[in-house]
Parts: structure tokens; C-alpha cells; sequence
């Protein structure tokens, strides 16, 4: 029987598995990765920029199990709850947040040195530093203005974890931090992913459930691309082996709520050209939270394959492996990854991911026994 903590410890490797499998090929499109690899079924992957020079490698290194800011936005956000010792919100995301990203210096596998992890980050997780810290907003309004994206999702897990077996009160806690980040469904798909990580720590509990309840708490758009993408996926269990079929359909649904495509490029001819890509709406949903769920039901639960095939089908293939890491590293514990992608994963990145992922164990337990005793406290009134 699975303990939580081996729950915990697969929650916390299969982010980094995820991130460090998807980090070679991410923002390569499927027919891409499909050209330059075949098919990336391996840690040991080498980056399509390997060769480059360093004007567009920025100085960094990925492939053969380097993970990115997927994984260390998360391990901040552990710490986070390592030293407050209780539920979060956007007060904390403006401040030991803050603090861990852009004044604690960790380990950052791509740099191979210490650094302060804003210095890896991408533009819309630099915006918490310029929101919180420089223009000194109101914490609850942080994530107005930013570019909408995955980036408050992509690291949301262990909140998740915080409220295990309570998809509600992760949705709603994920929502009450994240809204310091980010907002419209940037912020919806981190309430959706949280919930999803805390049902999926019920041992009972299915592939068919966890997509209910990501059902049961996404709004507008987010609910939308989730219930076609997932649908599409169950209808196509028997063709799973036809990839081009299957990234067909799965993308030309995620189009309807995603207008980037293929393009992810920041390229000097798009700009001052006005698109939706990125601004907020109702009716959009980022990609990667669809898309894992929808790989998850077509593999029915099984952890690589649905990596694999979340990974393979290109763009934002490492939040994509993320989301696939989180939910079923929590379904089925850490012993459903391979013994050798754990092993290179701890040797490559040297941010003691086991251990990290025990000492917050005791935390969220902690968290939660606070929580069933308040509980027992208000139950007594009635």
C-alpha cells in the first residue's frame, strides 16, 4: 500500500522527470521533433540548441536529465511552505516567494553553478519580482497585466499535496496564491491542476475521477478545452498507436482555445502585429493542462506512455511532462518511475529531490493534521 509520503516523493520526481524529459525538444513542433529525433523516449536526450552558439543558448545547458524552472519554481514554493508551516496565499506568493526566487541562490542545473533562480526565469515569472517588489501592488492584484501563461501552473503541485484528498480547498488555495502571479486562465488552469494533484492522492481514485474533478472546478474556457480534449482522447484509445492522428486532433481542438500553434517564437517580425496570443479571455485555455489530461486518459493512467506521447507532440513539452509528472507521480507513487531516471535525475540536478521531497512530507502533514483538528473543533459547535 502507498504511503503519503511516497506520494509526496512521486509528486516531486515526477515534475522533475517530466520537466527534465520535455526540456530537450520544448518549443520544437511535433513534426520537428519527429525530423530531428524520432521519438524522445529518454532522459539521456540531447537539446536542439546543443551546437548553437551561446548567443542562443544564453549560456545554459538542458538534455540528458537537466531539469528547468518548472522544477525550481517548485521546490521554492516547498520552501515556502517549509518555513511558514501553513496554507498560503498571495501575500506569501509577494513575499518568502520573492525572496526565494530572487534572493536565495540554489543549485540551477542549466547554469551549473549557484544563481538565483530569476535569473532562469522567463519574462512572465520575472513579472512577480517587478509586481510585488518594484511597483509595490496590492499582493491580491499581482498577476494583472502579465502575459498569460502556464508559468503559475507549472509549479503549483505542492499545494496540491498541502490539500490532499481535498480537490476543493487545493482549488481554491491554488487560486487564492496564484492570483500573485498570474491571472484570467493562467490562474484558473493552477486552481484545475492542484485539485487534480490533491484527488489524485485518493488511492481510490481513477483517471475518469481525476478528469471529473478537474471538470467539476474549471471555468469558461479552461472547463471547455479539457471536457473536448479528454472526450477526443477516450474516443481515440484504440488508435492511440496512430500519433499523427491522434496530435492531429488533439491540436486542432486546442486550437479553438489557444490561438499560438506551432509559433511559439518571440520572432522580431511579430511585433506591433496585435493577436490574442497570451492576453486574457473567457474563452482560452493555456495547452499544457488539456493536453496532459488528455494524454493521461488516452494511455488510461499509464505514466511513461502518456509522457512519452505529451512529449513527442511538441511546443511546450516540458510543463506538458510536468502536469503528466504531478498528477500520476501522486496516483501511483514514486516507484512507477524508473530506478535509473530517478538515480540520473538526483546525480545531474544536485538539488537532493528525494530529500527535499521527505522533509516536506512532515510539512504537509503537519498542514493537514491542523486542518482535521480545526475541523474536529467546528464540528463540535454544531
Amino acid at each position: 500500500m502507498l504511503t503519503f509520503q511516497d506520494r509526496v516523493r512521486g509528486v516531486i520526481l515526477g515534475t522533475a522527470l517530466g520537466d527534465a524529459m520535455g526540456a530537450p525538444v520544448e518549443k520544437l513542433s511535433y513534426d520537428q521533433i519527429r525530423e530531428k529525433y524520432g521519438r524522445v523516449e529518454t532522459l539521456r536526450t540531447s537539446w536542439w540548441k546543443e551546437n548553437e552558439p551561446v548567443e542562443v543558448t544564453l549560456g545554459r545547458q538542458r538534455g540528458h536529465g537537466i531539469v528547468t524552472d518548472d522544477t525550481l519554481m517548485t521546490i521554492a514554493l516547498m520552501n515556502v511552505y517549509n518555513i511558514e508551516q501553513r496554507h498560503v496565499d498571495a501575500y506569501d506568493c509577494g513575499n518568502e516567494f520573492v525572496k526565494e526566487i530572487a534572493y536565495r541562490k540554489i543549485y540551477v542545473p542549466e547554469f551549473g553553478k549557484e544563481a538565483l533562480i530569476i535569473d532562469r526565469l522567463f519574462y512572465p515569472e520575472k513579472y512577480i519580482f517587478m509586481r510585488h517588489v518594484l511597483a509595490n501592488c496590492d499582493p491580491r492584484e499581482a498577476g494583472v497585466g502579465n502575459m498569460i501563461n502556464c508559468g503559475a501552473a507549472m509549479y503549483i503541485a505542492p499545494i496540491g499535496i498541502v490539500n490532499a484528498g481535498n480537490p476543493r480547498a487545493a482549488y481554491d488555495e491554488a487560486i487564492l496564491f496564484a492570483m500573485g502571479h498570474q491571472s484570467s486562465y493562467g490562474l484558473e488552469a493552477a486552481g484545475v491542476l492542484a485539485a487534480c494533484v490533491a484527488k489524485a492522492f485518493d488511492g481510490e481514485g481513477t483517471v475518469d475521477e481525476i478528469v471529473e474533478t478537474a471538470l467539476k472546478y474549471a471555468k469558461d474556457g479552461t472547463k471547455a478545452a479539457i471536457k473536448e480534449l479528454t472526450d477526443a482522447a477516450r474516443e481515440l484509445r484504440s488508435e492511440k498507436e496512430d500519433r499523427d492522428k491522434v496530435v492531429h486532433v488533439f491540436h486542432s481542438i486546442i486550437a479553438k482555445y489557444s490561438p499560438m500553434g506551432d509559433d511559439v517564437h518571440r520572432k522580431l517580425e511579430k511585433i506591433g502585429v496585435p493577436s490574442n496570443h497570451y492576453t486574457p479571455s473567457r474563452l482560452f485555455s493555456i495547452e499544457e493542462l488539456p493536453l496532459a489530461l488528455a494524454y493521461i486518459v488516452l494511455h488510461d493512467g499509464d505514466l511513461y506512455e502518456a509522457l512519452y506521447d505529451g512529449i513527442n507532440s511538441g511546443r511546450d513539452t516540458d510543463s506538458i511532462g510536468v502536469m503528466i509528472g504531478v498528477i500520476l507521480g501522486a496516483r501511483y507513487g514514486y516507484k512507477a518511475l524508473k530506478d535509473e531516471d530517478i538515480a540520473l535525475l538526483e546525480e545531474t540536478n544536485r538539488l537532493n529531490l528525494m530529500e527535499r521531497a521527505d522533509q516536506f512530507t512532515e510539512v504537509a502533514r503537519k498542514i493537514i493534521m491542523d486542518d482535521i483538528e480545526l475541523n474536529q473543533k467546528r464540528t463540535s459547535l454544531l
